[in-house]
This record gives C-alpha cells, structure tokens and sequence, in this order.
C-alpha cells in the first residue's frame, strides 16, 4: 500500500498534456461518430476527467498546453474555470515532436522536483492510485511507464533523463511503448512497466468511457 506520509507532495510534478480544445483538431478519430464538436466536447470531458485524477493524487499538477495562443478557444473555458479554482499552473509544450516536448517537460520539472511524471488528457484510466504508484516505483528506477493496451502509455515518470531518451518513437503507433525502451536502454536509463491501462482514441474506448463514467 502507497504510503502518502513517507513522501513529500512537494518533491513531485505530475504535468498534464493538452490540446487546446478546437473542433477538428482533437479526437479526430471520434469524429466520424462524434462530429466535430462532439469530438472536441469529448475531448474537453476528457481533460476535466484527467485533471480531477490528478489532483486527488495530492501532488503538484500543472497543465501544459499544446502550443501558446493570444486568444483562447471559448469551448476551453470549463477547464480553465477548475485549473483556476484549483490554483493549478498552466504552461506551453516545447518541441517540435512529442517525444522532444516530453523530455523538454521532464527536464524543466526535474530541475526543481526529484520525480516528475507526464499524463496525456485521453488518458482517464489513470487514477489517483495509479499515479503514487508511478512516484513509489520511481524510488528503484529512473523512468517508470505506464502501457495502454494499444502498444502506447499512458504516463511516464522520470527522476533522471537523458537528451535523446525518446528519440526515434513511432508515436501513435502500436510501436511506441516497445521503441521507448529500446530509446531508454541506449541512453542508459533503467525503467519499469507499471499495470496495463487504457486511453480512448477510437469510439470505442469512448463508450468505454462514458460507460464506466455513468456506472
């Protein structure tokens, strides 16, 4: 059992990856169900899920966007209302690929905290529990990862990294999770697999979702 006492909240980052909410460019792969606007409210209903996991965790959260704007999309608005009720920080991605923005993320976070860990916004599955699991796994290795049952993951935590730890990763692909560690043993980095999850990109992790949402 995770013993919250023998860790200090503070040391630890979860960050919480974003698109900002715009119809046709989340979820795209609901959309032929969904629509547009019905993929992009999913989408903002997926980020609420997310975000609400993570601070029961009771670590530091901070929200990093995909990318800056000067004017934010209205259909944001219900996350931005809780990341301000809830005093959660906000930031912007860096890098051109995912894999470039989330070592950028993890080595900004662990300049300042001894465990940092990324957790996408499709990523409902990861509970409070899990990610304290994630922290506690992170006392015997350098990165932790948590598996989806697509070949991607879910989350990945780190208290050390390397620049080209996740280098050449087929992202979105069946290939990811396996090429991540084959990236983590070049850069000399030991790691863990955490318990197998889910995230939702087809309509059916979807009703998935909104199947165990309303149970």
């Amino acid at each position: 059992m995770f013993d919250m006492q023998r860790v200090d909240p503070g040391s630890v980052l979860v960050m919480q990856f974003a698109k900002w909410p715009e119809a046709g460019r989340v979820k795209t792969r609901l959309m032929p169900e969904l629509g547009a606007e019905g993929a992009m409210n999913a989408h903002v209903r997926l980020s609420l899920a997310v975000l609400e996991n993570l601070l029961a965790s009771g670590f530091e959260v901070r929200f990093m966007w995909d990318r800056r704007l000067a004017t934010v999309p209205e259909a944001a608005s219900p996350i931005l209302q809780l990341l301000e009720a809830r005093t959660v920080g906000q930031s912007w991605q860096q890098g051109d690929v995912l894999g470039e923005r989330m070592t950028r993320a993890l080595e900004s976070g662990l300049q300042t905290v001894g465990k940092a860990l990324i957790v996408g916004s499709d990523c409902p599955s990861v509970d409070a529990d899990y990610v304290r699991l994630a922290v506690a796994t992170l006392d015997e290795v350098d990165v932790v990862l948590g598996p989806s049952d697509d070949g991607g993951y879910v989350l990945i935590g780190a208290r050390a990294s390397a620049p080209d730890m996740l280098a050449s990763v087929d992202w979105g692909t069946e290939k990811a999770l396996e090429q991540t560690c084959d990236q983590l043993t070049q850069a000399g980095l030991t790691f863990a697999l955490l318990p197998e999850k889910w995230d939702v990109d087809e309509p059916e992790d979807w009703r998935r979702f909104i199947g165990q949402s309303s149970g």
